[in-house]
């Protein structure tokens, strides 16, 4: 994703939480905080004061504030003007993940079906219309951009997040398409919420999703999710593996079966937690 989309995005986010200031609740000074927090990301460690504002949507004066106060609190270091994110930020998430048991009980059976097909394996979780990595084993670079814990992708274009979009309620599903840019990240991307609820029902009805070329080009991936023990999908994970390497026969032949097992092994230990 270009610069120019990740801006658009937090502009037309900061839109919506000043509409939700109106109510009364709403600290925008905290919202554009995160926000230039979240500027920085695995294609852009370090940024400028006016890298910052123009990709948090703020001005270089607020980009400024923030930014010391940052710093100020450990949370950037600064050299030759460039800002870069230090590893205090790591624990804005850590209360999350340390009370998350999916990420401990996922890694050991993604190993396990990482060996087996020899390919990168992830799982994810839906947040708005994002997935973000919690757990991850990876066998070799097969997008443009490196995946980590914490990595985000819109929902609506990788395989992880349709199980997911497919896993929720229609009313859900439907609000977090409304809300959701769909640009077209490749020129095989599903861009329409008509073809994308005609997708979702389907991945809802077969019990897993394939992806192919959508969020960039020559990816194919397949996904299937886990459910707790009342039986609603709580997480995703998928095997990914290149288009010039494995047709979509052998994906759904060699890739799907081995999935679906790890899948209910996960499903199993997560009944009992």
């Amino acid at each position: 994703m270009t610069d120019d989309s990740s801006a658009s995005q937090r502009d037309a986010a900061l839109q919506d939480d000043s509409s939700a200031a109106s109510a009364g609740d709403f600290v925008q000074s905290l919202a554009r905080g995160l926000a230039v927090i979240r500027a920085f990301d695995a294609e852009n460690p370090e940024l400028t004061l006016s890298d910052v504002a123009r990709r948090a949507g703020i001005t270089r004066a607020a980009a400024g504030r923030f930014l010391r106060t940052l710093e100020q609190l450990g949370y950037l270091h600064s050299a030759d003007r460039r800002f870069a994110l230090t590893p205090r930020v790591l624990e804005l998430g850590f209360s999350y993940l340390s009370a998350l048991s999916i990420p401990e009980i996922v890694q050991p059976h993604l190993e396990r079906l990482s060996r087996e097909v020899d390919e990168s394996v992830s799982a994810a979780v839906l947040d708005g219309g994002e997935i973000v990595y919690v757990a991850r084993v990876p066998t070799r670079r097969i997008m443009s951009v490196r995946i980590t814990i914490g990595t985000r992708f819109p929902a609506f274009a990788t395989s992880m997040g349709r199980v997911l979009l497919a896993g929720t309620t229609d009313a859900a599903r439907d609000g977090l398409l409304a809300a959701s840019a769909l640009p077209p990240l490749t020129e095989r991307t599903l861009t329409t919420a008509g073809a994308l609820r005609e997708e979702l029902a389907r991945v809802r009805e077969q019990g897993w999703a394939l992806v192919d070329g959508e969020l960039e080009p020559g990816l194919r991936s397949v996904a299937v999710p886990l459910h707790d023990r009342r039986g609603d999908v709580v997480a995703a994970i998928n095997v990914s593996t290149s288009a010039t390497r494995d047709t979509v026969q052998h994906v759904l032949e060699e890739y799907l079966p081995p999935l679906q097992r790890a899948a209910a092994a996960i499903d199993a230990e997560l009944r009992l937690v």
